[in-house]
């Protein structure tokens, strides 16, 4: 692989969260390179939403950086991340239940192209976002759903609506925490095989909070393993699967 093709995406150097005397998120360096699928896993209170919020500006740290590209964003708002190209979704659904579907899709493509999101004008009254959120909802298998209210919707729909107005902001790096979290079992593959089909056809970078190992094993190229905070481990799945230390800490039984 070149040089341009691994350079990172996104690094944080020495990230840290500090509340009250106490560590959330500590000395964090982590690489994300151009294209590449990394999973963060680890128990529940890893501090692993608390990095997601680091990283999209929900939250800022008391100590490091982090850079998106050659960017310093370490404390740039979350809209201005978005707009240099980074994308979040959070663990519970974000639509507008009372708006269709379509429109909720339609919100997001205007907020990326500029002007007006205002909810009360018309859908049609710019067909550039129209068209996109139109392709956005084909993508995530929704079409057939657009006009109907986001409210009537399943919660896996809702999360795939998520991931549909998402994409309408065209980011070259996503962030996707917990994607399945709540979702029916026989809705996960399908959600699962999504996420992987628009990475591998649009070569998103793709950063995943998920805890389920069944799940990733055969999507990520590394893994990273946060505990306590800390980052433990970050290796390829076989690698971390066999590491002796994250078996302990997190895995239980050597599998």
């Amino acid at each position: 692989m070149s040089d341009a093709a691994r350079r990172a995406v996104l690094r944080t150097e020495k990230l840290s969260l500090h509340i009250g005397g106490v560590s959330i998120v500590e000395g964090v360096s982590l690489d994300v390179d151009d294209g590449e699928f990394l999973v963060i896993i680890g128990p529940n209170g890893a501090g692993k939403t608390t990095l997601f919020n680091l990283l999209s500006g929900v939250v800022y740290p008391t100590a490091g950086r982090v850079m998106l590209g050659e960017r310093d964003i370490t404390h740039e708002p979350p809209y201005a991340r978005a707009r240099l190209g980074l994308g979040r979704s959070f663990q519970t659904s974000t639509v507008f239940s009372e708006l269709s579907t379509l429109e909720n899709v339609r919100i997001a493509a205007q907020a990326r192209l500029g002007g007006s999101a205002a909810i009360w004008r018309q859908a049609d009254r710019g067909r550039a976002p129209l068209e996109r959120a139109k392709n956005a909802l084909a993508l995530v298998g929704l079409a057939a759903r657009s006009s109907d209210h986001a409210g009537a919707l399943s919660h896996g729909e809702k999360r795939k609506l998520d991931l549909a107005m998402l994409l309408c902001g065209e980011p070259r790096l996503v962030l996707l925490d917990e994607p399945t979290a709540g979702m029916a079992v026989e809705d996960v593959p399908d959600m699962m095989e999504l996420i992987a089909r628009l990475h591998r056809e649009h070569r998103n970078t793709v950063l995943m909070v998920e805890h389920r190992m069944d799940l990733i094993l055969g999507l990520a190229d590394r893994m990273a393993v946060m505990h306590h905070g800390a980052l433990l481990a970050v290796d390829t799945p076989d690698r971390i699967i066999a590491n002796e230390t994250v078996q302990t800490a997190y895995l239980g039984d050597p599998l």
